[in-house]
C-alpha cells in the first residue's frame, strides 16, 4: 500500500493504491492525523483510485477517520473507487456514512 497525502487551499487529499488492509494500519493512521484536525481544511478525500482491494480493517481504519472528521466538523469523501472496491463499500452502506463520488 502507498499512501500519499497533500493539503491544498480547503481540501485534504488522501490517496491510497494498492491493497488497503490491516497492513496499511500505520500508514493510514500517520496520513490522516492531521487534516482532519487543520483550521483551514473543509474537506478530506480519499482517492481510491489505486485501490485493489479493501478488507474489514480497511472499513473500520474509514469508521475512524469519520470519526475523527466529524467531530472536527470537516466533510470526509470517498472518490474514484474501482468496481470491487464500490461493491464493498456500497455492501457495507458506506454510502449513507460518506459522501461518494
Amino acid at each position: 500500500m502507498n499512501i500519499t497525502g497533500l493539503t491544498k487551499n480547503n481540501q485534504a487529499r488522501i490517496s491510497l493504491s494498492g491493497r488497503f488492509d490491516f497492513n496499511s494500519h500505520r500508514e493510514f493512521k500517520q496520513a490522516c492525523e492531521g487534516p482532519p484536525t487543520e483550521p483551514s481544511v473543509v474537506e478530506v478525500v480519499v482517492d481510491t483510485a489505486e485501490v485493489d482491494t479493501v478488507d474489514s480493517s480497511a472499513l473500520g481504519m474509514l469508521l475512524v477517520l469519520r470519526h475523527r472528521g466529524s467531530a472536527a466538523n470537516k466533510r470526509i469523501i470517498i472518490e474514484n473507487c474501482a468496481i470491487p472496491v464500490n461493491e464493498v463499500l456500497r455492501l457495507a452502506n458506506f454510502q449513507k456514512l460518506f459522501t461518494m463520488r
